[in-house]
């Protein structure tokens, strides 16, 4: 709201200057600040000022940031005397604006969020497990970072398109195929925990016995050609891993609009190499695609046997992608690891002329144990989903019962769920995605700490008031005039502000920390203003609708992160 028509204004007024908007730490110094005077002030005196009153005027001069920040407060003022009550310069040149009251309770009606994306189609794409294997802690981040951006891309309007794109091709299913063959996998329950167990009872015994690998690699060729067993059994490991894969979708609360995998798009690899062509170097017998002019080593595109590989597959995944879907973005939530991959990917776009979709690598770290080190079990293995989501649930429900033994057995589970699921994402999403993010269990589920929990029950606990109040009579709101009234309805202004900056830099950590800030303030509210014990109706009243606003922005912030509301916790 205010900061975008701030931003909008000064940017117009004063194009290609970068700014920084603040919120002083004293609302004596101002509901916003901004430090542009200082930009300006190192500039001639004649570009210092708006671009209306530049016309005609000449010399080298410089001005005092005081000055010029006196000009900006007076622009500002008379374009947007409705907000802003006053003005003033402070300091060696900060400008610092106090909203006027009426302004502030609009807040009270509900914070806007623009509808920028109307009429744009984003694409992202996040998770991509591999079939015939169950997921893992790699595959959270990739998940949870994956909704939440798509969950960012609605909320402002954008049509948005959530892709699955699943690996579920490739030689190591010619050694499953194999494997369950010569395991008699026939004779035992169809579960991904025993698919990997005879790939993993294969690969060993591969070891000492070097024909099993030609089996394997034959095997995939009779898959690649179509042989009917082959297609039938890879067919049952797929609707299998692919029912696995929707079971920890729904504990996690996510959801795909598209699923794909490589297999998808065997049939016109021939037809993407063909158009890759001019684009080919031979070099030692392979197929290659030089990139020395952006900076980075040849791609791969055919082996020297022939074959395709992975980068093949993505290309053609890419350009299905635009031609289907004409998208404005496409997001890739993969790990860093991968960044290589999607530079080389992303130049390919550009020299086959695919359009102008925008296609963006959104990176993330690892995921470390409380040690620092890589998350495994002590034996060193990986820590699966499952296994993990367990863990952290059991943890909330210790909480759980603490706090409401009088819960019934089944109202213990479901809100230990919600808890738990909702730590699990708030640690990751309140961390810049570049870094590796740390598992301390007990900070994840302190209730009295930065975490989803804490969040959660701030939502509870005011939520409390309203559903014990109820209805007092009409309100008054220019009686809100407490600090901590003040404080709340300034920050409902900055929750679209938040929304758009998660779009803007792909990550969700503005909004979970301003989920977190409205939570921190309302919690100083809850403990400095006694509604129950105010005589005062119509003040009661205001203070009513304020405590619904902040908890209804709660509600829509942490829906939008992927965690749940509850009543009570």
């Amino acid at each position: 709201m205010f900061r975008d028509w701030l931003h909008t204004t000064l940017t117009r007024l004063y194009p290609s200057h970068l700014f920084d908007v603040l919120v002083p730490p004293d609302t004596s110094m101002g509901d916003y600040s901004v430090n542009l005077a200082f930009k300006l002030a190192n500039l001639p005196a004649r570009l210092a000022e708006a671009p209306a009153k530049r016309a005609g005027k000449a010399g080298s001069e410089k001005k005092n940031p005081r000055e010029v920040a006196r000009s900006i407060c007076n622009q500002l003022v008379a374009e947007g005397g409705d907000m802003i009550e006053r003005c003033e310069v402070a300091g060696p040149g900060f400008v610092n604006m106090y909203l006027k009251e009426e302004y502030l309770y609009k807040t009270l009606d509900g914070v806007g969020i623009t509808n920028e994306g109307k009429g744009a189609k984003v694409i992202v794409e996040y998770s991509a497990p591999n079939i015939a294997k169950p997921m893992s802690v790699g595959h959270l981040r990739s998940t949870i970072i994956g909704d939440g951006l798509a969950r960012v891309y609605r909320a402002l309007g954008y049509d948005v398109v959530r892709w699955n794109y699943i690996g579920d091709w490739g030689t190591q299913f010619g050694k499953l195929i194999a494997a369950y063959r010569r395991y008699d996998g026939q004779t035992q329950e169809l579960t991904v925990a025993n698919l990997v167990a005879m790939y993993v009872r294969f690969h060993a015994e591969e070891a000492e016995n070097p024909e099993l690998e030609k089996l394997g690699q034959e095997e995939f060729k009779k898959l690649e050609a179509g042989d009917t067993e082959n297609r039938a059994l890879w067919e049952k490991f797929r609707e299998e891993s692919l029912n696995e894969f929707q079971r920890m979708y729904a504990r996690l609360g996510v959801q795909f609009d598209v699923i794909k995998g490589e297999s998808d798009y065997q049939d016109v690899l021939p037809d993407i190499v063909a158009s890759l062509k001019p684009l080919l170097t031979s070099s030692e017998g392979a197929q290659v695609i030089m990139l020395d002019d952006y900076g980075l080593p040849p791609a791969l595109i055919q082996k020297t046997d022939g074959s395709s590989i992975y980068m093949v597959r993505d290309v053609a995944s890419l350009r299905d992608r635009i031609e289907q879907y004409h998208p404005a973005k496409i997001l890739y939530v993969v790990g860093n690891e991968q960044s290589l991959h999607f530079e080389q990917l992303f130049v390919i776009k550009d020299k086959m002329k695919l359009g102008a979709t925008d296609t963006v690598h959104v990176k993330f770290g690892m995921v470390l144990g409380d040690d620092g080190k890589k998350f495994s079990t002590r034996k060193g293995n990986v820590v699966l989903l499952d296994d993990l989501m367990n863990e952290i649930i059991s943890r909330a429900e210790v909480i759980v019962r603490s706090k409401n033994p009088l819960l019934s057995e089944e109202e213990i589970r479901t809100t230990a769920e919600a808890v738990g699921v909702g730590a699990l994402k708030y640690n990751d999403l309140r961390q810049h995605p570049h870094s590796d993010i740390v598992f301390d269990w007990d900070a994840m589920l302190d209730l009295g700490g930065n975490s989803g929990p804490y969040i959660q029950y701030t939502y509870a606990r005011l939520s409390n008031i309203t559903s014990k109040v109820g209805k007092v009579g009409t309100a008054d709101r220019t009686l809100l005039v407490h600090p901590a009234e003040r404080a709340l309805m300034r920050h409902l202004l900055d929750f679209g502000y938040a929304i758009e900056t998660c779009a803007n830099l792909y990550t969700l950590n503005a909004l979970a920390l301003y989920c977190y800030e409205l939570a921190e303030i309302g919690n100083r509210f809850y403990e400095q203003v006694r509604i129950n014990d105010d005589d005062n109706d119509a003040r009661k009243s205001a203070r009513l609708e304020l405590i619904g606003a902040v908890t209804k922005t709660l509600k829509a912030g942490l829906n939008i992160l992927g965690i749940q509301t509850l009543e009570r916790i």
